[in-house]
């Protein structure tokens, strides 16, 4: 199945209603900062404690740095939550049940000339096993409390993805009381 490159893969450009534009290839719509469709995946084991992921030395923009469990783009015609289930497996070699939580739209710098524009669609899973990383894209993992890693990216922000830090606010915005 192999993973797409960057300038093979196409977003689906949105307004801020969820309502399709057209689609745009992935690149394009990062240098213009194009709003597209996206989705973050957050998840858990029995512990309480979050996956992280750290991204492949080699991907186009990011890269080595800390993010959530797992979060790309949906595919035309594919939905937020298929393309969530995709991803985890292509990523991170591992199938959990995924629920939705809430969606936010933010646009953010994320260096070299790129900027993300996205409606995230945010969901959280839960998973106690050992996952089979996808080297293309993920070069480390581990498993921490939210406390610690609310703590260590506020002492260490430039370990972890832009996007990984707005998200992780509009998490614990979100659910944190829920």
């Amino acid at each position: 199945m192999g993973t797409m490159k960057p300038q093979e893969e196409k977003v689906v450009l949105i307004d801020e209603k969820d309502s399709v534009l057209g689609l745009m290839e992935k690149m394009e719509a990062h240098i213009k900062g194009e709003l597209h469709r996206a989705f973050s995946v957050f998840v858990f084991n029995d512990k309480g404690e979050t996956l992280i992921q750290k991204r492949a030395l080699e991907k186009y923009h990011s890269p080595g740095l800390w993010t959530n469990t797992c979060c790309s783009h949906p595919r035309e015609n594919e939905t937020y939550l298929d393309a969530a289930k995709r991803r985890i497996q292509e990523e991170m070699g591992f199938i959990c049940p995924l629920e939705f939580q809430f969606s936010f739209i933010y646009k953010a710098d994320v260096g070299g000339g790129l900027i993300e524009h996205e409606l995230d669609h945010v969901f959280t899973g839960k998973f106690n096993g050992i996952p089979k990383l996808n080297p293309e894209e993920v070069c480390d993992y581990k498993w921490i409390s939210m406390p610690d890693l609310e703590t260590d990216v506020k002492n260490n922000p430039q370990n972890y993805t832009e996007w990984f830090k707005i998200i992780l606010k509009e998490y614990i915005h979100n659910l944190k009381n829920k």
